[in-house]
């Protein structure tokens, strides 16, 4: 998919998770003279203030394991779906499933022995990152769509002026760009810098997640175009009702947009006590494991599949040559317009 935004926000994740002074060694416990090693509790429960304490509450293990189970199965539908339509792409969707999955796996194991590093680390990391690939798969579905039920054939697939076959790695980048701030945010509040650093780290983040959001929300513009394109008497050549798949890709973005409003939420008002959204771990459940699970509820019962289907339903991959010939051609068309 898109390795710099998977190392960035990794990388994010790691920093947010270590944001404790782990080096504390009973003498010197760097800027942070508040940071008290604590004596583990039952499953190594340390408070969310100690300097060895990896979770901002007392993970439980039910709910992670019923969660872990649900991701499971859902997994499994859609890989079962993705052999029936034979759609290679949805390895994307699969993909965000299994780390859902096992990061709830880990998160399991991790709220039994809460003094694991390596446990709160990687189950954050993944949680963090599966969304982007659901992100993705409406991407890439929808861009599949717009070529699919594109109509008159002849007439130049676009939207918005933009190639409908430049789409998938215009929003692709994005997402990059916008994880790539997130993982600037995570640097400057990294362990060891002052409070006035982190604070500014943690408004970066969010400006992050904001530029995520802006995008879902111009690539929306693109689907809303297309929506009025096809009511204007488009793309009805044999093919099948496009709304049922449309409006549930539009339901997946609600979804994700849910999420990401929980996560600015959630920094928004900084880790303090003041703000209890980072210290209860109901609110993660309900505002980003739920509307994840929609999402993935929604693509497999409107899955794509059922939808796409034929020789049109993948876009064909152009060469180099043929792109090249492509822009003459419409420089030619330029200049032929410009004479009359």
């Amino acid at each position: 998919m898109s390795m710099p935004g998977v190392a960035s926000l990794a990388g994010l994740a790691t920093r947010m998770l270590l944001r404790r002074d782990n080096d504390w060694d009973g003498d010197d416990v760097g800027e942070n003279k508040n940071c008290v090693k604590a004596v583990p509790g039952p499953n190594g429960h340390v408070p969310p203030e100690a300097c060895n304490s990896y979770y901002n509450f007392d993970p439980k293990f039910e709910p992670a394991v019923a969660v872990c189970a649900l991701f499971g199965i859902f997994t499994l539908v859609h890989f079962v779906l993705a052999i029936v339509y034979r759609k290679r792409f949805s390895w994307v969707l699969i993909m965000g499933g299994v780390w859902e999955t096992v990061s709830f796996a880990i998160h399991a194991l991790g709220s039994r022995d809460q003094q694991n590093q390596a446990y709160a680390s990687v189950a954050q990391i993944l949680f963090l990152l599966a969304p982007l690939w659901i992100n993705a798969f409406v991407y890439m579905s929808f861009t599949r769509a717009a070529w699919y039920y594109h109509y008159p054939p002849e007439s130049p697939r676009r939207l918005l002026g933009i190639p409908i076959t430049a789409m998938t790695k215009i929003f692709v980048w994005a997402d990059v760009l916008a994880f790539l701030v997130q993982a600037v945010g995570g640097s400057m509040a990294s362990p060891g810098a002052s409070g006035d650093i982190i604070q500014k780290g943690l408004t970066v983040y969010l400006v992050g997640m904001g530029v995520q959001q802006f995008f879902i929300a111009i690539f929306c513009i693109f689907m809303i175009r297309f929506n009025i394109r096809q009511r204007q008497g488009y793309g009805y050549a044999g093919k099948g009702d496009w709304r049922p798949l449309i409006y549930a890709l539009y339901a997946t973005l609600v979804c994700i947009t849910i999420r990401i409003i929980y996560r600015i939420a959630e920094f928004a008002g900084g880790i303090t006590p003041s703000n209890p959204i980072p210290f209860h771990e109901e609110y993660s459940y309900a505002l980003d494991v739920f509307p994840m699970m929609v999402a993935l509820l929604i693509l497999a019962i409107w899955h794509p599949g059922r939808f796409l289907t034929g020789r049109d339903s993948e876009i064909p991959k152009v060469s180099r040559k043929q792109k090249k010939a492509d822009r003459r051609q419409r420089k030619a068309e330029r200049k032929a317009a410009d004479l009359v």
